[in-house]
């Protein structure tokens, strides 16, 4: 038996949709509509069984990222996945990257600035 390490291609179908679902912490039926909605299309073995790769996994981690923390609906993630077909590039890994900074931008303006004082009841006053 040889002592080399295990080699991982992201392409090769192993996981089953519960273990699937587990990793990415979905509900199966999940990847049945990502699938249904045709923004995955895991590989079938002969009896029918939907097999998950790393590269599946990884795209339902994007989908999860873009309609739950970016607002963006299943037609729309469709359509940015289309364009980076499209155009051979990874525009996602760019707009979050875009995200990030723009999150960490924002959280330091935030707290560079004073914090306003509220105005007098007073001044509010007839």
């Amino acid at each position: 038996m040889s002592n080399r390490p295990l080699d991982r291609d992201p392409e090769r179908p192993v996981y089953v949709i519960s273990v699937a679902a587990s990793i990415v912490s979905v509900h199966p039926r999940t990847l049945r509509i990502y699938e249904d909605e045709g923004l995955i299309a895991p590989a079938r073995t002969p009896t029918n069984i939907r097999l998950y790769s790393e590269n599946d996994i990884r795209r339902v981690l994007w989908i999860r990222h873009l309609t739950q923390d970016r607002g963006v609906n299943l037609a729309g993630v469709r359509i940015l996945f289309e364009l980076e077909e499209r155009l051979g590039t990874r525009i996602l890994e760019v707009l979050f990257a875009e995200g990030i900074q723009a999150n960490e931008n924002s959280q330091s303006t935030r707290e560079s600035e004073p914090l306003a004082r509220p105005a007098s009841r007073r001044a509010c006053q007839p």
